[in-house]
């Protein structure tokens, strides 16, 4: 990631470059003959075109790339250590749709949301797209994104889409042979899940991470790349509604500690049936519990 930010950067300060020797009113060339010039893919060339737009430089619309302001020192991309990771800006963006009850259709400024994250603009962008696959956001057709929000229906979608998922990895899982590095991961989940259940009225917070640890290795086993940017998007989103979700906290972790237990006793016993009732059993809990969250930030 990196390597494709210092691209980034570096070409997106030499269109600045380009710019800079323009008048405003005049037309940026087409992107092929950017491309060429920067040295870079049409791809990022239309990446720091967008920022260019986002940052009103540039207006673009369509095949028009009209120069608005000649761009200043303050437009120019600094290092990537000041940047957050991608992990970081996940929880950032979604923490921020929560802790703000963020309402559907609202308008979503890159710009500003890129400076308030601490990530560059079309690290953000990508991010966005990947959201939108799961109708989360949209982009809007003259630019930009709109949020289209957590819904009812959403919940019931991705929780019914979780299931698929989750059930298939399961599947899998089961038929890796003995000598497997998840059954050791299995034992000591199954450990951890113990001591927090005898602890649990004093660290019953601590659930939410150890529920994001289990479902990711649940899902670790299945080696394909578009599944696992589902369940990734998937996790984040399940895991920060019950963050923000407090009511009743103890008593819906001590119950979902007992769910995981009887799903990964199940799993180290090889037993199918067991496994795939415990863990339909859990998923559907898991599905009240965020449809119930999402009422709750309805009324926050």
């Amino acid at each position: 990631m990196a390597r494709t930010d210092d691209r980034f950067r570096s070409a997106y300060n030499k269109l600045l470059d380009i710019c800079s020797a323009m008048q405003p009113g005049d037309q940026l060339p087409p992107e092929t003959a950017l491309a060429d010039r920067m040295e870079v893919s049409r791809t990022i060339v239309r990446n720091a075109l967008q920022r260019l737009d986002d940052e009103k430089i540039v207006r673009w619309e369509g095949r028009s790339k009209t120069l608005i302001q000649i761009p200043e020192d303050s437009h120019r991309l600094e290092s990537a250590d000041t940047y957050v990771s991608t992990e970081e800006l996940e929880q950032r963006f979604l923490e921020w749709i929560l802790r703000f009850d963020v309402p559907a259709g609202t308008t979503l400024n890159v710009a500003q949301l890129s400076r308030q994250f601490g990530v560059p603009a079309h690290s953000l962008q990508e991010f966005l797209s990947g959201l939108s696959r799961f109708g989360l956001v949209e982009r809007r057709q003259k630019g930009g994104w709109t949020l289209l929000g957590f819904t009812q229906d959403f919940a019931v979608e991705l929780s019914d889409f979780r299931m698929l998922l989750e059930l298939n990895a399961v599947r899998q899982l089961l038929q890796l042979p003995e000598d497997h590095d998840i059954w050791q991961t299995l034992k000591d989940l199954r450990q951890e899940h113990v001591a927090l259940q005898d602890d649990i009225d004093s660290r019953f917070h601590d659930f939410s991470m150890l529920d994001e640890r289990f479902h990711t290795t649940i899902n670790s086993v299945v080696k394909n790349r578009f599944v696992l940017e589902a369940q990734k998007v998937i996790t984040l989103i399940f895991h920060y509604h019950y963050m923000w979700d407090k009511r009743d906290e103890q008593e819906r972790n001590t119950a979902a500690i007992s769910e995981h237990l009887e799903w990964i006793d199940a799993m180290l016993a090889r037993n199918p049936e067991r496994s795939i009732a415990a863990a339909q059993r859990h998923l559907r809990r898991s599905k009240e519990t965020l449809q119930s969250s999402l009422k709750v930030h309805r009324h926050v």
